[in-house]
């Protein structure tokens, strides 16, 4: 928020003001409102809402659609948008977050994209203990194998699962990996469902990790980020207490991207 000198009385501008509000009423109604519709939903004049219609879709940051006499976001708002979440950078966004989750489990916090089938960790926060998961920013590892990039896998479409996977060999790193792509894209399936995805010791002997996605500003899972535990440290209710907190780091990290829930979202 800027701050303005002390002698300068801040006094909202009313039609700046309605403007921002037209444009959060018309994020919430993305199939459109007739003009009419707005000015039930606003209550303000017709003259004055007339006008401002008339300059934000002039500058086209409303768009006009003849044929259900609807107005919606304008082309001029989704280049805005773009601006934005390209200038976000998502390691600064997110190391509060991820330093957070670490203090309340006490355990390795790390966060990672996915990068064909592998997934990449680009940040990481280690826990305090002496026992530490032996990992680093910058290391790739396989997808499938890890609850992080199963993760990010569910993030795909259907199509763009298949597509990535086809012809791939899922390497069986441990009793527990999973190896078949048919077992995998039902695994995929389930993660999508619960919001959460697991790594019993499917990639390191004796580590068990718990992650979750997160989003971008157009909804779609951008990053992942996940709690690692040596086996010796997992204790009853450990994978409630990552799974929230994870979830509460996630969705703080999203909202910065710009992600925004909608009314479906659980």
């Amino acid at each position: 928020m800027l701050a303005p000198k002390d002698d300068i009385e801040f006094v909202p501008v009313k039609s700046a003001d309605r403007a921002l509000a037209l444009i959060e009423l018309l994020t919430e109604h993305r199939d459109g409102l007739t003009f009419t519709q707005l000015q039930e939903l606003t209550g303000w004049p017709r003259s004055s809402l007339y006008g401002l219609v008339r300059t934000m879709a002039e500058r086209h940051h409303l768009g006009f659609d003849p044929h259900s006499q609807g107005y919606r976001i304008g082309v001029r708002l989704w280049e805005a948008g773009q601006a934005f979440n390209s200038g976000v950078e998502i390691v600064p966004v997110a190391m509060p977050h991820l330093r957070e989750a670490r203090d309340r489990l006490g355990e390795t916090v790390q966060l990672a994209v996915l990068d064909g089938v592998e997934n990449i960790y680009i940040a990481k926060v280690d826990a305090k203990h002496a026992l530490k998961l032996d990992s680093f920013v910058g290391a790739r590892l396989p997808a499938h194998a890890t609850g992080i990039g199963k993760v990010l896998l569910a993030g795909l479409t259907d199509e763009e699962f298949d597509e990535r996977l086809h012809g791939i060999q899922l390497i069986r790193y441990t009793a527990t990996t999973v190896s078949d792509l048919d077992v995998l894209r039902e695994v995929v399936k389930k993660i999508r469902a619960q919001g959460f995805a697991t790594d019993d010791q499917e990639y390191t002997l004796g580590v068990r990790c718990w992650a979750v996605p997160i989003s971008d500003v157009a909804g779609k899972v951008t990053a992942a980020i996940s709690v690692s535990i040596p086996l010796a440290r997992v204790s009853a209710g450990i994978e409630e207490a990552a799974i929230a907190v994870l979830g509460d780091a996630a969705g703080r990290i999203s909202a910065q991207l710009g992600y925004r829930a909608g009314p479906e979202a659980v």
